[in-house]
């Protein structure tokens, strides 16, 4: 089964401002040139990211806070800084419609083609964002926007969201907290930034906050306990991936200590749920992964497992 990648040049023109903010244009380089010369960009097709209508993003944001972000984007060469973490150049807003609007894209090719396995390769990422603010370098919800889609368009009834990144998922969390559409399962170091998700108690999140120095197996064992059960009792129609390489033991933006094999066994995991539920429709959106060469590597690995699980 050949996977399709999604991405937009546009992606790579967003800027924070700070010549040292984690969250660079360099990483959409280092992922493309770690795909060409692993051999993993023969095995996938590649769309240009469409941009995300109003409608789309009013399913998950605020109107209030779509305006906002419209109106405080830049026209010259000036930075506005929205909250501390995340900045926006003249390119931010057209970057962030063209992330947010390749999740709802993904979906549209996991729903109606046959490639039933996409990844969004595409920033800034998404999962900090809730109903009416940015943060953590996110503007819109990404997974979020492509989860309601799927809902919407599609009128799908389960879906399971899987986050992986390193951070706790809050905004998407937050957006979806009591809609038993998502059943949400976020892996996270705790305590540690946003400082939320371990006291959450609702029907529809199973949260995993872990400790720093999480290693493999400990990560491994949780999600085989705590996740893959309900995965396998709610039937999903389909799986998002909250991807978030900044988990790996080389990304010092963390404490946990994951590697590429771990990334392989989690997408085969889901692609396996998938296809015991028969549709096979798996869609993964970038988030987190600041060093690039471990960022490189693990999408690389993980969207080859996308491309060639069977």
């Amino acid at each position: 089964m050949t996977a399709a990648v999604i991405s937009h040049q546009k992606c790579s023109l967003h800027d924070n401002g700070n010549p040292y903010h984690p969250e660079s244009p360099e990483r959409i380089d280092a992922i493309n040139n770690r795909m060409i010369t692993s051999g993993v960009d023969w095995i996938t097709r590649h769309y240009d990211a469409q941009i995300a209508t109003r409608e789309q993003l009013l399913r998950v944001h605020e109107s209030y806070y779509i305006d906002k972000i419209f109106e405080t984007a830049p026209h010259d060469d000036s930075i506005v800084d929205l909250d501390g973490d995340t900045g926006m150049n003249k390119h931010s807003l057209e970057a962030a419609l063209y992330s947010a609007g390749a999740a709802a894209q993904a979906v549209d090719l996991v729903m109606t083609t046959n490639y039933k396995h996409v990844f969004c390769a595409t920033r800034p990422p998404g999962h900090h964002a809730g109903r009416a603010h940015s943060g953590g370098f996110c503007l819109f919800n990404n997974v979020a926007v492509g989860a309601a889609h799927a809902m919407v368009q599609y009128g799908l009834e389960r879906i399971v969201i899987v986050d992986f990144d390193v951070h706790h998922g809050d905004g998407t969390e937050s957006i979806f907290i009591n809609d038993p559409r998502v059943l949400f399962c976020s892996s996270f170091q705790h305590p540690f930034y946003p400082f939320t998700g371990a006291d959450t108690r609702a029907i529809n999140i199973r949260n995993l906050p872990m400790k720093a120095g999480t290693r493999s197996g400990e990560w491994r064992d949780q999600v085989r306990e705590q996740w893959i059960p309900s995965w396998v009792e709610y039937k999903p129609e389909l799986i998002m991936i909250s991807a978030g390489f900044d988990s790996h033991l080389e990304d010092d933006m963390g404490g946990f200590n994951l590697v590429e094999a771990d990334y392989v066994w989690i997408t085969r995991e889901l692609c396996q749920i998938a296809k015991d539920c028969g549709h096979n429709r798996v869609v993964s959106c970038l988030e987190g992964g600041y060093d690039l060469s471990s960022l490189g590597r693990s999408v690389a690995a993980h969207v080859k497992e996308l491309a060639e699980f069977h």
